[in-house]
């Protein structure tokens, strides 16, 4: 399986067969460049422009944009409610937690969560290997959350992303106020934007990798 970071919370996963994943595209108020490559399916966890542009992406891809639970090509995909601030949705609305099964692994992309999962949210997430987490801040959980649900979710490879780079208009945190709180040695600044991952690590690491 092949993960690819375009930036923000769009990431590309691509199987072993080829079949193309991508998730929360976004358009071109957010600074990053246009994605390109035609994928054949897209998750969108909530309408907001910076993650919901599928009208401009090549080709035609299945697109899921609900709860539930779906089945494409032999790919199986989970959507949960959860929500994009800590008031229930009242403030910025519903977000939907993707977990996509691919080549073996369990991929849980929580889009823009505004708060901690509680019980009932973390037993609907199921166990995951995967985890790509937003921890700048202001529109999402933030740095201390998102280590927390790291926590609570205990995944082996954690990605993060939806955090400021030298190119992204918002006005949000960096990823190392994420990153300094763990261990040196379990961070892996990747350099790249995308990793082909064939196994688990034995032990917990972040990936942080380089937009696209």
């Amino acid at each position: 399986m092949k993960l690819k970071w375009w930036g923000h919370a769009a990431f590309q996963i691509t199987s072993e067969d080829g079949l193309k994943i991508l998730t929360d595209p976004y358009d071109d108020q957010v600074g990053y460049k246009p994605i390109v490559e035609e994928v054949d399916l897209v998750t969108v966890s909530h309408d907001h422009f910076d993650h919901n542009a599928v009208d401009i992406l090549p080709g035609n891809p299945e697109v899921f944009r609900k709860t539930g639970t779906f089945d494409y090509k032999g790919i199986k995909i989970k959507g949960v409610k959860s929500y994009h601030d800590k008031a229930g949705g009242q403030e910025r609305g519903e977000n939907i937690i993707f977990t996509v099964e691919v080549d073996g692994f369990r991929v849980c992309h929580l889009g823009d969560l505004g708060h901690l999962p509680d019980e009932a949210l973390i037993k609907q997430i199921g166990d995951i290997d995967i985890l790509l987490t937003p921890v700048g801040g202001t529109f999402t959980i933030d740095h201390e959350e998102a280590y927390q649900t790291t926590r609570i979710l205990n995944p082996s490879i954690i990605v993060p992303m939806h955090f400021k780079t030298e190119v992204l208009t918002f006005d949000i945190s960096g990823v190392e106020r994420f990153t300094d709180h763990f261990p040196p040695e379990q961070v892996q600044v990747i350099g790249d934007s995308e990793i082909n991952i064939k196994k688990l690590p034995d032990k917990q690491v972040i990936c942080v990798l380089d937009y696209h």
